[in-house]
């Protein structure tokens, strides 16, 4: 739990506070943004306001039930049992697309989805094995194939992967002791097809072993391959937190061109629907443009 001791100073006075344990994940600022906000100079996030209204006040529970180091305080704790059922949250009205919530410190904060097909749900990355989230995952269907994009995210795989029988898929250049269970280790650099709507597209560059899920020419999943970011408004890699290789993750992010989808859904930074497919493909090739002038 996030301790009083710790509370930085410059939280808004009231009942929701950020402590000095925060990893700057972004989690808090996605969930509730009117609530929480970035202090730059200490790299971390505190409470900027406090929450007005039921919906506030249920985003700002939320945020404390998501946060993978228990950062954030709340004196609201009946507002906060409540928030702990929300998750999976749904990110389309249909509900196919759900953000799990519940991070984890082993994956420092990365964002898990939970897709919904008639043939077996995907779990994408692992979020943190909370008890609430087991049981509505279980409700929704359960999962049958869990996706891990890289060797940062994996969290409680091993977990998820007995209490509902899936089978895991990586890279095997991202395999690590804790991951050599893994059911089907993908090879190379060529698209596999899991299923008729489900493509695993190798990116290697952030770690030797990056892969990236398609579905259904819609959604990407793009673990830390590529995000959106809030600041500059654009598809956005960092050379700062490329583990592996800059050249490879810009001859990865070059192949990406030859994909269609119009919704990215990233492990770390901002998710983005852009208007249409094309417009996606406009925004990627001004990115390669850049990683190359960054080579």
């Amino acid at each position: 739990m996030a301790r009083a001791d710790r509370k930085l100073a410059d939280n808004a006075p009231g009942p929701y506070w950020v402590d000095s344990s925060c990893i700057d994940c972004d989690l808090c600022r996605q969930i509730a943004p009117g609530v929480f906000g970035h202090d730059a100079a200490r790299a971390q996030s505190i409470a900027v306001r406090q929450p007005e209204g039921h919906r506030e006040r249920r985003r700002a529970a939320m945020a404390v039930v998501a946060c993978p180091t228990s950062s954030i305080g709340s004196e609201d704790a009946a507002e906060v049992r409540a928030a702990a059922r929300d998750f999976p949250e749904p990110l389309d009205p249909a509900g196919r697309v759900s953000f799990c919530g519940y991070a984890s410190q082993g994956s420092y904060g990365a964002a898990s989805y939970l897709l919904r097909r008639a043939e077996g749900n995907v779990l994408v990355d692992s979020p943190r094995a909370a008890k609430p989230l087991l049981a509505r995952v279980r409700d929704l269907g359960g999962v049958s194939t869990m996706f891990l994009t890289h060797a940062d995210d994996v969290a409680d795989h091993a977990t998820f992967a007995r209490a509902f029988g899936c089978k895991r898929v990586m890279h095997q250049d991202d395999v690590r002791a804790g991951t050599r269970g893994v059911e089907q280790q993908i090879a190379g650099v060529d698209p596999v097809r899991l299923a008729g709507d489900l493509l695993v597209v190798p990116v290697p560059g952030h770690t030797r072993g990056s892969a990236a899920l398609l579905a259904s020419e819609e959604v990407l999943f793009s673990g830390d391959h590529l995000w959106w970011s809030e600041t500059s408004q654009r598809l956005h890699a960092s050379r700062g937190v490329c583990w592996w290789s800059w050249a490879e993750q810009t001859r990865s992010m070059e192949r990406l061109l030859d994909l269609r989808f119009e919704w990215l859904l990233p492990g770390h930074g901002r998710r983005w629907r852009a208007p249409s497919a094309q417009a996606m493909r406009i925004e990627l090739e001004h990115l390669v443009r850049r990683m190359r002038a960054a080579a």
